[in-house]
């Protein structure tokens, strides 16, 4: 189709783009006149393409049509008028004089906030729902009939800006295309807008803006982050005009530590505290707000409002004299209408817009050694001395954030103060689950609680990967050079390792595992995993690949390997930091985000390793840990549409689950590690001390909560009375007991219904005439233990044969002598797949078997010797893809082929 495009800024840009890349003629745009010499971008790029660019500064005078505008306009010859953000009034006989007619974008679900500032009054009136309707303009004000809506959900803390980024800037250009396509076809609907709940409000300036104190917090809240940037919410405070940016609630209902700060009007003072300034609304509920703007233009952060007289300017070195002399240079090419740019020259002041914001931070990263500063930084910093006394601070280290606070849960245990976070962690954060739930964490030492723990809602999980993917797409994270990212994950390594004897301690309490195996097994390997994979990040590649030529020109085919985008990571309870390690460290070496949901009874050392990425110095956004149920938490990350890959350790049945929501929601990719009944084959010609010995670790290691334990031996008929009676002795020199005890060898199951499954386990083994030779029933003290257990003459059909227990239950069988394709027929004769060994002292044997054992791993002489380096993961229902080693990699990222001709 012929479109004309009227309208303006960065959206208007956009949806011009897109509709030229649909194949239509843009026949003309009409834009607004330049401003201080600057063209906006929707007439810069037009006129980059040729296209006829009008800038009209009105098209009607007195209520009537301008005859000169209109000749002009009509002569483009459109068939339809596009109109994605338009400031200005169109008379009709424009609107109307296409054979098609015209299309509006309003950022609102029409009839609801018909007028300006749709998306402020949005927020005001703290609607749940917002949106888009794109529809065809008539004679009134935004009442034409409807073509298309989109509708999103509105979070509590969302602001002008964040929702148009999220949703109404990306989704509205697509949206307007989208109508434009369902013109072209004939299939565009025209529905009629109803009257009921129709609403119009008026545009929103600074002097009705002002903040009315005598309402509840959220009602505040709304009409502060409703005006949020502009025109700006305001209220008196000592005396002068005083504008509020960057609101949000309060979840904790504790009263924080701060300077009391007088508020005219308000029910009572506010406080300014260390994360920015506390109000209350006269239903004595809080909100905290970020930054203060006087009214001179200075923004401050509002943590610092009674520290801002007392700064103090810094001394310039030669070199940073040289750099404030080329960022004056940058701050010339920006604002071309000033002539000289002065210490005291103001950015906005002098014309600066918010895409100069975005440029002037692109050229300080540029120019600045990679120093990543924020719009706000800006924006607190107007004039350019106190530009470059930011810029100056910031890059010699001065103006780093206050310590992140946390409100901790605190164990005086082992020895030491451990310091747990245990609310979730969302986009840089600590905070409270929607509601405020929460639920108890136990020791299961001892069985109490050990601290309340966030419960995170449906909500809760939308608002982690909107973090996650604003952190992707536009963060900081997103345009980082790979090997930085590396130098973050070293950096979180070494945090892990200094803080190894309290994260051992915080496992061995939420988990059960013994505090020597904890510090070795569950904190180192998980510190090894991340310098390995951070070791990757700069060694992700392509390739290039020699294909047919297209002569007489050439071509040159490469890959590219790209990061995936939003990750979900669902972890199981067995080895708690160690499985977010193994999949966490590939997933952010790759350059993915990630929202992690621990497993519900395990949450603590997801938490605190959370607060060591904040400390390593990862973005905001990158990392976010969400503790709560799998059927509630774990079924939103499989269904949400902007979660790109989901990686999951667990049980079959819900991998199943998993991959089949996954599917149906947006086919997400999916790697699942899952249930396992590992065979271990031990030959009568093997090393019988070590074969105990290795037997015994394959099954009690960790309490047998380990997910390769091998779930059934299968020991040679001629050794099987003295193995056993081996394995008998080796039991009762065991010591059960408190996991923090250095002398415990065998510490409690994880949580109590487990221990009640071993239980029933254990009597449906005898019921079947398997013959229990040691264990079988809980330990009679506190705790949830259960006693190292042994079944012997297990037949293959029997329950305990073919089910895995997940516990510290020995299951053995005897093979007759030589039979060894008759034992492997038994060893494989499982729906699982995950791991297998075999001990033997014959090197041919060892071979034969590990080729025709069917599993994803197979260890020989040995068993749980995993490593970073080394692929992990199962064959047939055991599930699909790996974790470790340079596969792993492969789940978290893409490839893209690029062919070029030439």
């Amino acid at each position: 189709m012929k479109i004309a495009v009227i309208g303006q800024s960065l959206f208007g840009q956009e949806v011009y783009k897109e509709l030229r890349k649909e194949g239509h003629t843009i026949v003309g745009v009409f834009t607004v006149p330049d401003k201080d010499g600057k063209a906006d971008p929707l007439a810069t790029e037009a006129e980059n393409d040729g296209v006829p660019v009008f800038k009209f500064p009105r098209w009607r005078l007195k209520g009537k049509a301008i005859a000169e505008v209109l000749n002009q306009y009509r002569a483009v010859g459109p068939e339809l008028n596009v109109m994605p953000f338009c400031s200005q009034f169109i008379p009709m006989e424009a609107i109307d004089f296409p054979k098609h007619g015209s299309i509006i974008y309003h950022p609102s679900l029409l009839p609801r906030h018909r007028g300006a500032s749709a998306i402020n009054w949005t927020l005001i009136h703290g609607d749940k729902k917002g949106g888009f309707t794109v529809f065809w303009a008539d004679e009134g004000l935004d009442t034409g009939p409807i073509l298309l809506q989109r509708e999103c959900e509105v979070y509590p803390d969302d602001t002008v800006n964040t929702i148009y980024k999220r949703f109404l800037f990306p989704e509205g250009i697509k949206g307007t295309v989208d109508a434009v396509r369902l013109i072209a076809e004939g299939k565009a609907p025209r529905i009629i807008q109803p009257e009921e709940g129709a609403t119009y409000e008026g545009i929103q300036k600074k002097d009705n803006a002002k903040i009315n104190w005598d309402q509840p917090a959220e009602a505040i809240h709304n009409w502060i982050r409703g005006n949020d940037k502009v025109p700006g919410a305001w209220a008196e405070v000592d005396g002068q005009k005083v504008t509020f940016y960057g609101s949000s609630l309060v979840d904790n209902a504790t009263t924080p530590n701060g300077q009391p700060l007088e508020i005219p009007g308000a029910s009572k003072p506010g406080l300014v505290t260390k994360n920015g300034l506390v109000l209350f609304g006269n239903d004595g509920k809080p909100f905290i707000v970020r930054n203060l703007q006087f009214e001179d233009g200075k923004m401050i952060a509002a943590s610092q409002y009674f520290k801002a007289a007392e700064s103090t300017t810094v001394e310039l070195t030669e070199e940073e004299r040289s750099f404030a002399e080329e960022m004056r240079v940058v701050w010339k090419g920006i604002l071309s209408n000033v002539e000289d740019i002065e210490d005291s020259t103001d950015f906005f002041k002098s014309g600066a817009a918010s895409m100069d914001v975005v440029r002037l931070v692109e050229e300080v990263k540029l120019r600045g050694s990679g120093l990543q500063l924020q719009n706000e930084d800006v924006y607190m910093a107007t004039t350019f001395q106190e530009f470059i006394q930011m810029l100056v601070r910031k890059l010699r280290g001065e103006d780093e954030e206050e310590e992140m606070v946390i409100d901790y849960a605190e164990r005086n245990v082992n020895n030491m103060t451990v310091r747990m976070p245990h609310q979730l962690f969302i986009n840089g954060q600590f905070v409270d689950a929607e509601g405020g739930k929460t639920y108890q964490t136990i020791n299961p030492n001892d069985g109490t609680a050990i601290c309340s723990v966030s419960l995170a809602q449906v909500s809760d999980v939308d608002k982690a990967v909107a973090a996650a993917k604003e952190a992707f797409e536009n963060g900081e994270w997103g345009k980082m050079n790979p090997r930085d990212r590396g130098r973050l994950i070293y950096k979180l390594a070494d945090l892990m390792e200094e803080h190894q004897e309290e994260l051992a301690t915080i496992e061995s309490i939420d988990s059960g595992a013994v505090y020597t195996l904890a510090l070795k097994t569950h904190i180192g390997m998980s510190i090894q995993t991340f310098r390995y994979f951070a070791g990757w990040c700069d060694k992700i590649q392509g390739c290039t690949i020699p294909i047919n030529q297209a002569r007489p020109n050439r071509n040159l085919t490469f890959t590219k390997r790209e990061p995936i985008g939003v990750c979900a990571i669902v972890i199981p309870w067995n080895y708690p930091l160690m499985m977010l390690a193994w999949k966490t460290a590939a997933c952010l070496a790759a350059g993915n985000t990630v929202v992690l949901k621990p497993a519900q009874v395990t949450p603590l050392t997801a938490l605190k390793f959370a607060e060591l990425t904040v400390k390593a110095g990862f973005p905001k956004g990158v990392v976010n840990i969400l503790p709560g149920a799998g059927s509630l938490v774990g079924q939103r990350m499989s269904d949400h549409p902007d979660i790109r890959k989901l990686g999951f350790t667990g049980s079959t049945p819900i991998g199943k689950q998993i991959m089949k929501s996954c599917a149906l929601s947006n086919v997400k990719k999916v790697s699942l590690e899952l249930g396992g009944k590992s065979p271990l084959i031990i030959f009568s010609d093997c090393d019988m001390d070590k074969a105990v010995r290795m037997g015994m670790s394959s099954v009690f290691f960790n309490k047998g909560e380990n997910c390769i334990a091998a779930g059934r031996l299968f020991v040679e008929e001629s050794i099987h009375d003295l193995f056993v009676k081996r394995v008998v002795e080796e039991v009762k020199k065991m010591k059960t007991g408190d996991p923090l005890d250095r002398a415990t060898d065998h510490g409690p199951q994880n949580h109590k219904a487990h221990l009640d499954k071993l239980v029933q386990y254990s009597q449906v083994g005898q019921k079947e005439g398997a013959t229990l030779v040691c264990g079988g029933k809980q330990v009679p003290r506190p705790g949830f233990f259960f006693e190292p257990t042994v079944f012997t003459n297990v037949e293959d059909h029997m329950y305990i044969a073919k089910e895995e227990s997940f516990g510290p239950i020995m299951i053995i069988s005897k093979f007759k002598e030589g039979d060894v394709d008759g034992v492997l027929k038994r060893a494989n004769d499982t729906e699982f797949g995950l791991a297998s060994g075999v001990f033997t002292r014959d090197i041919n044997k060892a071979m034969y078997v590990s080729e025709k054992l069917q599993a994803g791993t197979v260890f020989v002489n040995t068993y749980n010797k995993t490593d970073v380096a080394s692929p992990f993961g199962g064959f047939k229902q055991s599930g699909i893809g790996k974790d470790l080693g340079e596969e792993a990699l492969n789940e978290y990222l893409k490839t893209k082929a690029v062919t070029i001709e030439y």
